[in-house]
């Protein structure tokens, strides 16, 4: 007979409540279930003390300010060095390139953090324009890194590696800035959405059931009877081992108990226990020296780092402080009526000045050329008086370079064809494009150097906002708003003016006329969709029908970092070999946010950065496409709106109706931007050929007016359409590719990163990892597999009654192999349609050519 090690906790283990077991815990800003959830982070309204701690973070945050302008300045020295001379050799541009992308993203990181821990207002503000001129900039280099590879992915471990850096530190950091700063419209917006879909029955709910007495009576009857039940059995179990006990009692008075055999058999259970503890202990200790474990003290969650939580959800209410408007209305009620007496005379005696040396009074500037405020750029009245002179002769001569500018063109038409064929043949080597970015960083780099450099605020606790610096630019924009008040009393002044001395008259009636007629041809240029077709609803009741329709959906909450994959190692290594590695899913998740989730989030960025309207996101069933348009999302707070062929089928019928319900979503999208526009399984909006079966669905209806809808959307509009497809090769190749400009090819997982899904998927659901659970060996099994496939068998595994038995029975890998075998994976068939299809991409053919081209010139040189 054997007996089990006693316990050295003693006691029986605390139960798991089944809730916490299985059910995700909300991280800050997830949504919740509740009818009026907040995808964002909700900050709390009473007033919080600020701790002693706080100004020392500042100090903190202020030397990462400081780190970042520094680097920001190297980098911009070396670009101003490096890119302006054309290369030739491409190997050497791409590796340029890649350093100079790798330091800007650690600048990004360094200036994000910054940006959120500060609590300065005008600091603030400081680094978010440096910061979107670094966010900008990256998205220039990854277009040139791009059209230089012919190829959306790029590999540089080896870059990486000179530069002893870690993957982890060239993950793109998403701006938490983008939630905060629109924090109280997000929640107005989904709490309205919510209530539409309440009130519409479209609002998922957990249904609550009314119940009669009878029934309520018997629910109660069937409890108790099952507490009774419970409570008879544990009474006979004890009876049962006490009449067991009594017997073992007698039999050892009749036989007689040897001590020996009892002494051996505590020895053997307690040496083994011992044994046991200390084998675990030694393993631990190597799996530490190896580095294949954290020590205990770094794995607990420290008091430091709960009291810098704490803190960061203190400086949240610090930053919402602000004393601009109060400011601002103050210098209006002081300093107005002095501006406004000084600014008069300054006019005046500028037009009798003018009057005195030209011999008549000058026209007064419009609005658009700045008003009173040209009068003013520190020029004496002879000049203004010269420079009114000279815009007559401009008008004049315009007309002359006009028509020298038409010959010109032509002339210029004719050289071109000649010129493109000789530039192909000799080729004068790459050389960077012109930034629109780098002005905006030289600027922020310089006021931070004139303003910020020196300026020290040790002693002031709160350090939330800088009063004098205040009252600089809000004095500016008391004067401007003076000042157009001004411009139109002395308007009206020098009018009386001309009138009563020289007898002359204004001539407004002539400019308004052209202004008509200006606005007549502007009219006739507006497309369809552009034109307003629902001039007399306002944007809450086009909202609430398109949420009504099924058009405007409530997106998951995911976050980026939720789409987990590990970074590929040995990319650089297969291409030195001639093999094409496939990409990682980390390099899907940055694309995901460099072409979606950066542009959207900034106004600066989206209008400066290059343009893209349209992202393609194409792969298996399975690898997580719908999962990344609800990240972009989240990320951005943006409104989504599904136009897939199956959503859309039915609802506004007709070409007319078509082109009111896309009318709706482009005004509404631009309206409340940023705002995705996601079509599922958009391969059958370009099908080759519609199946019978889905005739009646009518899934082409968006094929000729896509193009129509992009047309619409300028660069000051934050609206990105995103299609996913699970087979990109049903459809037509050419209209598919001129919609979609960008195109992502998501694979299934390698190895590493099914490693760390395993992993991740099993604590996310509850699940513990112990040494009986070989995740190696899991990763290895589940090749072929997507993620979708890992999460379906990690949910059938771990049950409630699973979870339960879980500390008693830890997981085993068999539990995992039966529900894997019943999953169908991606064959290798599969796979390679799809790689002949990028093939066929615009893309896709460019890099081909590149690799033809690369191997007739090695083979050259081997000749």
């Amino acid at each position: 007979m054997g007996c089990r090690p006693v316990r050295s906790s003693g006691g029986l283990p605390a139960p798991i409540s089944v809730t916490t077991a299985t059910r995700r815990v909300p991280a800050p800003g997830a949504r919740c279930p509740v009818p009026a959830p907040s995808r964002c982070l909700v900050l709390g309204t009473g007033p919080v003390p600020v701790p002693a701690a706080l100004g020392m973070s500042q100090a903190t945050y202020n030397k990462i300010w400081t780190d970042a302008q520094k680097d920001l300045d190297i980098q911009l020295q070396m670009e101003r060095e490096q890119f302006l001379q054309p290369e030739k050799d491409r190997v050497k541009v791409f590796k340029m390139l890649a350093s100079s992308y790798i330091k800007y993203m650690r600048i990004f990181r360094n200036l994000e953090e910054a940006h959120d821990g500060l609590v300065h207002q005008q600091k603030r503000a400081a680094i978010r324009q440096v910061l979107d001129g670094v966010i900008g900039r990256i998205l220039e280099m990854k277009k040139e890194m791009v059209a230089l590879e012919n190829s959306e992915f790029h590999y540089i471990d080896n870059i990486l590696e000179d530069l002893k850096l870690l993957p982890e530190d060239i993950e793109i950091p998403i701006p938490r800035y983008f939630i905060k700063e629109n924090l109280e419209v997000l929640q107005q917006r989904e709490k309205m959405l919510d209530e539409i879909l309440c009130d519409a029955g479209l609002q998922t709910q957990i249904p609550v059931k009314a119940m009669t007495f009878e029934e309520a009576v018997k629910m109660i009857q069937v409890a108790e009877r099952a507490r009774q039940g419970r409570r008879r059995a544990v009474f006979m179990k004890q009876m049962y081992l006490e009449d067991k006990r009594k017997r073992q009692t007698k039999l050892q008075v009749q036989t007689g108990p040897n001590p020996d055999d009892a002494a051996t058999l505590i020895q053997k259970v307690w040496r083994g226990y011992i044994q046991r503890k200390k084998t675990e202990k030694m393993r631990e200790e190597e799996m530490i020296f190896l580095g294949m474990s954290l020590p205990p003290h770094l794995k607990a969650m420290s008091s430091s780092q709960l009291h810098a939580k704490q803190i960061n959800a203190q400086q949240g209410e610090v930053h919402e402080r602000n004393e601009e408007v109060f400011i601002k209305d103050k210098l209006r009620e002081t300093e107005g009526l002095d501006i406004k007496e000084t600014l008069e005379d300054q006019i005046g005696q500028c037009f009798i000045e003018c009057r005195h040396i030209i011999g008549r009074f000058p026209d007064y500037p419009t609005k658009e050329a700045g008003g009173s405020a040209t009068i003013f750029s520190e020029k004496t009245p002879e000049e203004v008086a010269a420079e009114l002179a000279a815009k007559k002769e401009m008008a004049l001569q315009k007309k002359s370079q006009k028509e020298e500018k038409e010959k010109e063109k032509g002339k210029e038409k004719t050289k071109g064809k000649t010129q493109k064929t000789g530039k192909k043949e000799e080729d004068e080597g790459w050389k960077m494009a012109p930034s629109n970015f780098l002005s905006i960083m030289e600027e922020g780099s310089s006021q931070y150097k004139a303003v910020w450099q020196n300026r020290d605020k040790g002693w002031d606790l709160f350090q939330d906002h800088d009063l004098e610096l205040i009252k600089e630019e809000k004095r500016e924009e008391v004067e401007e708003e003076i000042r157009v008040q001004v411009d139109e009393l002395m308007q009206q002044k020098l009018e009386n003016l001309k009138l009563a001395v020289d007898g002359e008259k204004s001539g407004k009636q002539k400019k308004g006329r052209k202004s008509e007629k200006k606005k007549k041809t502007a009219r006739k240029k507006t497309s369809e969709l552009e034109e307003d077709l629902t001039p007399d609803r306002t944007i809450d009741s086009l909202y609430r029908e398109l949420v009504e329709e099924g058009v405007l959906i409530k997106p998951k909450t995911v976050y980026l970092s939720d789409y987990v994959g590990e970074y590929s190692y040995l990319g650089t290594t297969l291409r030195q070999v001639d093999i094409e590695p496939v990409p990682s899913l980390a390099d899907v998740r940055q694309l995901t946010a460099l072409y979606g989730i950066l542009p959207l989030g900034s106004q600066t960025v989206h209008e400066k950065a290059p343009l893209v309207k349209a992202l393609l996101l194409a792969g298996p069933a399975g690898v997580g496409k719908k999962m990344l348009v609800d990240a972009i999302c989240t990320e951005t707070g943006a409104n989504l709106f599904n136009l897939s062929a199956s959503n859309i089928a039915g609802k506004y019928p007709g070409k007319s109706g078509l082109q009111m319900m896309l009318h709706m979503v482009l005004k509404v999208a631009k309206q409340l931007q940023p705002s995705v526009v996601w079509i599922g399984e958009t391969e059958k909006t370009f099908y080759k050929s519609v199946p019978k079966a889905e005739e009646q669905m009518s899934p082409k209806r968006l094929e000729k007016i896509l193009p129509k809808f992009l047309k619409a959307l300028k660069a000051q509009d934050r609206v990105l359409l995103v299609g996913t497809t699970r087979r990109p090769f049903d459809a037509n190749l050419k209209p598919f590719c001129k919609v979609y400009q960008k195109i992502i090819m998501i694979p299934r997982p390698d190895y590493a990163s099914r490693f760390v899904l395993w992993k991740h998927i099993i604590q996310q659901n509850g699940g513990e990892i112990t040494n009986l659970l070989n995740i190696s060996c899991l990763a290895k099994v589940s090749d072929g597999f997507t993620q979708g496939h890992i999460v379906q068998v990690v949910r059938a595994v771990l049950s409630e009654l699973r979870l339960l038995q879980m500390p008693r029975k830890p997981l085993r890998t068999a539990e995992f192999m039966t529900p894997l075998a019943r999953q169908d994976p991606v064959y290798r068939e599969e796979e390679e349609t799809f790689k002949a299809w990028y093939a066929k991409t615009p893309l896709g053919r460019a890099r081909g050519r590149a690799l033809a081209k690369s191997e007739k010139a090695g083979k050259g040189k081997t000749k």
